[in-house]
């Protein structure tokens, strides 16, 4: 089993920056892909960003590119997600997640992930 809690939404202008976490225990990381998926209200869920636990390779919504970062800590066994410039639009609940079958294929696929958080609100106002 995989737990993962997210921590560091808020509120914050457009334009403004935010840095997301995901603590992650249980099992070992090395074979994960940990992604960041958002929700709007009455919107569906959508892929962020995504890094393979191992290597570091990392992928992007289109739009998110350029203004979020995802990055790992192998020490902390911690997964953020910087982002810069940030839009009304970005206005989400921001859920954090891990999976083992995830590949280059379907990592943009929620349904290719196994583990999630209980997300956290980021609100940018215009």
């Amino acid at each position: 089993q995989v737990q993962l809690v997210e921590s560091g939404g808020g509120s914050v202008p457009a334009g403004g920056s935010l840095k997301v976490s995901c603590a992650v225990s249980g099992r070992t990381l090395s074979y994960y892909y940990m992604g960041w998926f958002r929700q709007a209200p009455g919107k569906e869920r959508e892929f962020v960003a995504a890094i393979r636990w191992s290597g570091g390779t990392t992928y992007y919504a289109d739009s998110v590119k350029g203004r979020f970062t995802i990055s790992r800590d192998n020490g902390k066994n911690t997964v953020s997600l910087q982002m810069n410039s940030l839009e009304p639009e970005d206005t989400a609940v921001y859920y954090c997640a891990a999976g083992t079958t995830v590949g280059f294929t379907n990592v943009f696929s929620f349904g290719a992930y196994d583990y999630w958080g209980q997300g956290t609100q980021v609100t940018v106002s215009s």
